[in-house]
């Protein structure tokens, strides 16, 4: 009872106060809606981002920029590809046979079986406790998100074990020299993906998208980016697995015109890999989006190629962890609030791809989403291109 009136008390604090940037400039800044915030009570509490899932209509092509990037083939058919990382884990990228190129959804993983059904009798749409269709075995629940985006809530795969994989090079600093009489020669090879970190999405509805994560999944913000009416532009949601550390996001959601991919994020061991994933993929034609960098929100090291499609994907090391007890942060949505150094964000890397359906999703949406606005979305524009 004391720590669900310390959260409530927390959430109300934490709407409005100083918050520090990264060029130490404290900014007043109040959240004026009502998501993103901790939910009280949550339906379950995911426990993993399980795995990804896309549709590609050429499943080589597809397999050949995930290996390039990292990933491992663990399962293949006619129909369906499996990709993992090095970590124990069943898979964390699921590729599926379709006409088109596009992305499905992905995967949560809970504690329980009765959490799936908790699930399966509580969330509106919600398919019945079934039987999960791929080698990894278990049992799921396949909600839609109010976006639209498929949600797969699963328990019970069969774990696979985890992979070799090169520790952490041993750096020297200034007064503290580990590596004496070696060289450093990390190998010419894609870089080893340890596991699926992250993934982003923008949506139109906004404050309904974000409620339904808050309230069923129990993601907890970590930071929110505002836009100059006191509305989310961007919000990290991370898992909330009380006093173990989580991710500082496993989830976030944009502020868009249409329910979009933006990006995914994987884990590798360190700097060097990142810089040796730049190496291989420019080197095997793949195109390039944004890095090598460090956010400031999450801190990651990063670096963004795309796929076949366009789709973006990260190599990230040295992100922040949380544990339940951080409080969420509020700042001004800037470009400059993206990263701490390295190259700055280009605008292809926000842009969205304004065909037919596109524009016909913006006019359709501004009309019916009580999130967007045409002042919004020119204030979006102008900030991230």
């Amino acid at each position: 009872m004391f720590k669900l009136i310390s959260i409530i008390r927390s959430t109300v604090e934490q709407r409005k106060g100083w918050r520090r940037l990264a060029d130490g400039v404290e900014t007043m800044i109040e959240m004026t809606t009502a998501q993103p915030v901790r939910h009280p009570s949550p339906t379950v509490k995911a426990e993993r981002l399980a795995f990804l899932i896309f549709e590609r209509p050429d499943l080589d092509r597809a397999v050949r920029f995930l290996v390039d990037f990292g990933l491992q083939v663990c399962f293949r058919s006619e129909e369906m590809v499996l990709l993992r990382g090095a970590m124990q884990a069943p898979y964390c990228y699921r590729l599926q046979r379709g006409r088109t190129a596009r992305f499905i959804g992905f995967g949560f993983e809970v504690s329980s079986s009765d959490q799936l059904r908790l699930l399966a009798d509580t969330v509106p749409g919600a398919s019945a406790v079934e039987p999960i269709p791929d080698p990894a075995g278990g049992r799921r629940v396949v909600l839609t998100d109010p976006s639209g985006f498929r949600v797969e809530v699963v328990h019970g795969q069969a774990l696979e074990p985890a992979l070799a994989h090169r520790n952490p090079l041993p750096l020297n600093f200034n007064g503290e020299a580990v590596r004496i009489d070696q060289t450093q020669r990390p190998p010419v090879q894609p870089p080893e993906v340890l596991r699926l970190g992250h993934v982003v999405l923008e949506v139109a509805d906004y404050q309904q998208t974000s409620g339904w994560y808050c309230a069923h999944l129990g993601l907890i913000p970590s930071d929110v980016l505002l836009l100059p009416d006191g509305s989310p532009a961007v919000a990290f949601l991370r898992l909330d697995l009380g006093d173990q550390p989580a991710d500082h996001h496993t989830l976030a959601l944009a502020q868009g015109f249409a329910p979009l991919y933006s990006h995914s994020a994987f884990e590798v061991v360190d700097t060097d890999a990142i810089g040796m994933g730049q190496r291989v993929l420019h080197e095997r034609g793949w195109r390039h989006a944004w890095g090598v960098g460090r956010h400031i929100l999450g801190s990651q090291i990063f670096d963004y190629w795309q796929d076949a499609w366009g789709d973006k994907h990260e190599h990230y090391c040295d992100g922040d962890l949380f544990t339940s007890d951080r409080p969420t942060g509020f700042h001004p949505a800037t470009r400059e609030a993206m990263s701490q150094w390295g190259q700055k964000m280009p605008a292809s890397f926000t842009r969205p791809k304004m065909d037919l359906p596109a524009v016909a999703a913006l006019v359709r949406n501004v009309r019916r989403s009580p999130d967007l606005s045409v002042r919004k979305l020119i204030t979006l524009a102008r900030l991230f291109g």
